[in-house]
């Protein structure tokens, strides 16, 4: 081993592992908007905008901006972006989760991901990864597995 290996080594023997908490909620969609922004060939390319309730930890409330790719069986491909705002925890506070959808079905699968930097308040320095399944434009369950940096 080098210098440089046995410093490496040292230092992550060094660490701390993280701790990692679980986050389960209910997702209900408050309101939801479709906006068709390219149809001029198929698959049309839609604006989604919802209002979204968390009920369960966290606990709160975001607006979301997806961005669709509508085929003309109805099944979809969706990006989105949203800002929680509320609980998660005992702490309060804000943060941006991005997503990944599909639909298929009438059903949704997600995954998201917290985006580093973008908490607020106590829920400063959060990270975590999740994803949520269920109906389409009605509701869904959700889950974050979440630590600090």
């Amino acid at each position: 081993m080098n210098d440089h290996e046995s410093i490496h080594s040292a230092g992550q023997s060094q660490a701390k592992p993280r701790t990692r908490a679980r986050a389960k909620a209910k997702i209900t969609v408050r309101s939801s908007e479709a906006e068709p922004y390219d149809q001029s060939t198929s698959p049309a390319l839609m604006e989604i905008r919802l209002n979204e309730t968390f009920t369960g930890d966290p606990d709160g409330e975001s607006a979301v901006r997806a961005l669709q790719v509508l085929r003309d069986d109805r099944s979809a491909s969706l990006v989105s972006v949203q800002r929680f705002r509320g609980k998660l925890g005992r702490r309060q506070g804000t943060f941006v989760l991005q997503g990944q959808e599909i639909v298929e079905n009438g059903k949704i699968k997600a995954t998201w991901f917290v985006v580093p930097g973008s908490g607020t308040g106590d829920l400063s320095g959060l990270r975590g990864e999740g994803g949520f399944e269920g109906d389409f434009g009605k509701g869904s369950d959700g889950t974050l597995d979440y630590w600090f940096d």
